[in-house]
């Protein structure tokens, strides 16, 4: 072969390496150019923890054998006394505080922003519609069937230990006697026992006995001797 065409072969081979070698960096530029591109996508956090206040329950004025259950929102947020009020943080907006003693829930409606303390206090109105703060019993009602009082009598217990009640429950009567035609007077007594969980309510009936007469009377059932522990 001739030294001149010997030349051309070996220029055409380097220009097809040439070629080969720009086509491959010209491909791995465009997959480097894409991964920079991807990663500049990152997630960041778009909520905020809602600001809150501070919300004062207080019964500082109400005398009561137990500590009363706050609700706040009707969830339960803690307890509180006349000597220990409740302190909570809550989140800013409208909210619905309430306080419950023997059965009765006291509940206001309170508003809430961050940086200020608002005070809620039940003293007032629970000594007012709280009658009841002490255990104890009482009768509910009576009813006369033949020679029997039937007597409802309803047991208390605000305290948070439950409680043994007991004791007795009367009623003086009087009456003709058939044989001589006075008047004649006696008193039908009954006792009872009975436990009753903490914060609970519960009626029981008790019967008394009478005597079988005419123009038989008798006075309202009440309750003697009553003993709780």
């Amino acid at each position: 072969m001739k030294p001149t065409r010997l030349c051309a072969v070996f220029m055409v081979i380097g220009l097809l390496c040439a070629a080969g070698c720009v086509t491959t960096t010209g491909k791995n530029t465009k997959n480097s150019s894409s991964a920079t591109t991807e990663s500049r996508f990152t997630v960041t956090p778009t909520g905020t923890p809602p600001l809150q206040g501070s919300l004062v329950v207080s019964t500082r004025g109400f005398s009561y054998p137990a500590n009363l259950t706050v609700f706040l929102d009707n969830t339960t947020a803690g307890t509180v006394n006349p000597t220990t009020p409740l302190y909570l943080m809550v989140s800013e907006g409208n909210h619905t505080i309430g306080v419950c003693a023997d059965f009765v829930c006291e509940q206001e409606t309170v508003t809430i922003r961050f940086g200020k303390y608002v005070t809620a206090d039940f003293s007032e109105r629970l000594d007012k519609d709280v009658v009841i703060k002490q255990p104890t019993a009482q009768v509910l009602d009576c009813n006369k069937n033949g020679d029997h009082l039937s007597v409802d009598i309803e047991f208390i217990n605000p305290s948070k230990k439950d409680l043994q009640f007991s004791g007795v429950v009367s009623s003086v009567y009087s009456y003709i006697d058939d044989r001589t035609g006075s008047k004649k007077g006696e008193a039908a007594r009954s006792t009872f026992v009975q436990n009753v969980n903490a914060g609970q309510r519960f009626t029981k009936e008790l019967s008394l006995n009478l005597v079988q007469a005419n123009s038989l009377s008798y006075s309202y059932p009440v309750i003697e001797e009553l003993r709780v522990t």
